[in-house]
């Protein structure tokens, strides 16, 4: 099935989309990305694009931190990945990676007198970890805080960090790291966001510690809260409350919601998805498909 990307402002097939060596981003990091689910509805026959206008939405603030005009509107970058996908006749669950940045060639440290552009690709994507269980550990590596970088949007540079915490996890025998902030209070995994049931409570750092503002992890409060009546509680969470949490679990837009059931060689609950985690994964499944019509609003059809 061929592979298409939106780039230099038409669509074509993925590999003829090419960028110079010189080009600014690549060398400095100066571009901000989303990861956008598609996910396939068998009964349906038709792809969801979940959350389409939020994950622009903080796109185009990433865009204000790095000094990066775009030519395009929300409505346009929305109705451009719907046809992008459409494009791709694609009937599976997918993975679209919207990047604007900054696509001089030249080079220098600078946000400066350098020319913008948008692209867009869409590629079949499946599960990013196991949803019914990892194994993480504690990296060494520390989530930078506002004063060194900008935990809360999705710069390309700043992703160099996930890749150390992640490879060191792997390195370790791992699935996954989660990462401490610079106060060294948990702060998310190397792509995700981090979800603890303590005492019978939901507790989840707020984006305060470092964290992403994650839009499955938005989306998950507000499943707990209208589904199941659970509140919640986001504030700082300390080291020593991920060994002794009743469950935990990832959120993220690549890995859905995942269970935890391993810290540091500590079992979590009884080593096993929790029912609480299980729950809520059987509600966000039925509503990223565009089965739960409560939800439908978040659904955007391609087909």
């Amino acid at each position: 099935m061929p592979q298409y990307a939106y780039f230099k402002k038409q669509f074509m097939p993925l590999s003829e989309a090419n960028i110079n060596v010189m080009a600014n981003f690549m060398h400095y990091g100066t571009g901000v990305f989303e990861g956008i689910r598609g996910n396939w509805n068998n009964e349906e026959q038709q792809i969801y694009i979940f959350r389409l206008k939020e994950h622009y939405e903080r796109l185009l603030n990433g865009c204000k931190l790095l000094k990066i005009n775009l030519p395009y509107t929300l409505d346009d970058l929305c109705r451009i990945t719907v046809e992008l996908v459409g494009r791709s006749g694609i009937r599976e669950d997918l993975y679209i990676r919207p990047l604007a940045y900054k696509s001089s060639e030249s080079l220098g440290v600078r946000l400066f007198n350098l020319d913008d552009d948008f692209l867009v690709f869409v590629i079949p994507w499946g599960p990013y970890l196991d949803s019914n269980g990892c194994r993480v550990m504690v990296a060494s590596w520390r989530r930078p805080g506002g004063n060194f970088a900008a935990p809360q949007a999705k710069l390309t540079g700043q992703y160099v960090n996930s890749a150390f915490a992640k490879t060191e996890a792997h390195d370790a025998g791992f699935d996954e790291a989660i990462l401490l902030n610079e106060w060294g209070r948990v702060a998310e995994g190397s792509g995700e966001n981090i979800f603890l049931l303590i005492n019978g409570k939901l507790v989840t750092p707020s984006i305060n510690e470092s964290a992403l503002i994650g839009i499955t992890r938005n989306t998950v409060i507000e499943l707990a809260k209208n589904e199941l009546g659970i509140e919640t509680i986001e504030r700082p969470v300390d080291r020593n409350e991920l060994y002794i949490a009743e469950e935990a679990f990832f959120t993220g837009t690549a890995t859905h919601v995942a269970a935890i059931t391993e810290i540091d060689h500590r079992p979590v609950g009884n080593g096993k998805i929790g029912p609480l985690t299980k729950k809520l994964q059987d509600i966000y499944f039925e509503v990223i498909k565009g089965k739960n019509p409560r939800y439908k609003h978040w659904c955007t059809p391609v087909y």
